[in-house]
């Protein structure tokens, strides 16, 4: 394991890109996106006796005080780190190396979320089928002490849909309730348009109205349209905008990167709800995203239970009539040489995290009061 000590935007994403499995959350960009959060970016790699690259990782470090006089570092490597996971003494190697990182820098913690498949398809259904490679990482890190997370940061499971078929061939594949939602769309007057740099504070707006509405809880304005727009200007995110009379009612931002373009971010009004907009703007992504050249549509996010207990699961019957393919990831794993401080973190973060919940959803309420 090499820490690079200076690294450009375009050399570390050329780099990652030859990786596989590589990730926008890997990028240069993403790890200085994480400065306005106090975290910190490091970039590792590791390489053969000929010096050829084998693996790469974003470890993104923060001090936090989770009791009053107690300061504490933690690490996470975002869907990483990056390599081929076939390879179980590469594998070995890269989490030794990590767990030797977590310890030299006497860190309560590190966690990582690689994208490394366990399954496809919804368990018990016929489509379903288990990923040899993931089980056996899986096994892997239960062997070097690693623990499946209470913390899951990013989303386990996923919907992917192959682009590499004609618009026909992939209009054809949605459910028909779902084709007749675009159709309705399309007739009842949604517009869909690429949005500007401009209009991000717009796009906010409404992710904010949605984020009440839907009760979950979002950061301050200046850390999604920073984010948004550092993005756009790296050609890295696109955002488009769905319109009834030129009023807007919904949008999106897309993240493409190696192959691969991310829904990370939806947001709607309750105006013209009735006109499906949300069909349009999917179907205007995916096309976008086919023209941009990616091969894989990510619609980012999929319940960890299929039931309808989940918190996802009315997200899921809206994405299921898109016919995409369910993709079962390893999800966050930690690895911790203090188990005392671990046990203490675990224990105090979902409280700290309950009232900052508390606090989000009635700041970002007031933001939309006070507009």
């Amino acid at each position: 394991m090499r820490l690079l000590d200076s690294v450009s935007a375009q050399a570390w994403d050329e780099l990652i890109q030859t990786l596989p499995n590589a990730h926008i959350l890997q990028t240069w960009e993403w790890g200085q996106s994480k400065i306005r959060n106090g975290w910190q970016p490091h970039h590792a790699v590791w390489e053969d006796a000929h010096g050829q690259l084998q693996a790469a990782a974003l470890v993104l470090s923060r001090r936090t005080q989770p009791l009053p006089g107690l300061s504490i570092e933690v690490l996470y490597c975002p869907k990483g780190p990056l390599l081929d996971w076939t390879d179980q003494a590469l594998a070995a190697q890269v989490l030794a190396d990590l767990e030797g990182f977590a310890c030299q820098r006497k860190a309560v913690f590190i966690k990582i979320d690689p994208d490394v498949v366990l399954g496809w398809g919804v368990p018990g259904s016929l489509q379903s089928a288990d990923d040899p490679t993931g089980l056996a990482i899986q096994a892997l890190l239960a062997q070097h002490g690693w623990s499946f997370s209470s913390d899951q940061i990013q989303f386990r499971n996923t919907v992917f849909i192959d682009l590499q078929r004609s618009e026909e061939e992939i209009l054809a594949s949605f459910k028909q309730k779902t084709r007749y939602n675009i159709r309705l769309a399309e007739r009842k007057g949604v517009r869909v348009r690429e949005a500007d740099k401009n209009e991000l504070p717009l796009l906010y707006r409404m992710y904010a109205e949605t984020a009440v509405r839907d009760g979950f809880v979002i950061r301050h304005e200046a850390y999604y349209t920073e984010l948004w727009r550092e993005f756009m200007q790296a050609g890295m995110a696109k955002a488009l905008i769905a319109e009834v009379e030129d009023q807007p009612v919904g949008g999106l931002v897309l993240f493409t990167f190696a192959g691969v373009s991310r829904f990370m971010f939806g947001m709607s009004t309750d105006l013209a709800r009735e006109r499906m907009p949300n069909y349009l703007l999917q179907w205007e992504a995916i096309r976008l995203s086919k023209s941009l050249g990616c091969h894989t549509y990510d619609m980012w996010g999929a319940p960890d239970v299929f039931a309808e207990s989940d918190p996802l699961w009315g997200v899921y019957r809206f994405k299921e009539g898109f016919n995409g393919r369910v993709v079962r990831h390893l999800g966050a794993w930690d690895y911790t040489s203090r188990p005392g401080l671990y046990r203490l973190y675990t224990r105090t973060l979902p409280k700290i995290l309950d009232v900052m919940r508390a606090r989000g959803k009635a700041a970002t309420q007031k933001r939309l009061t006070n507009d």
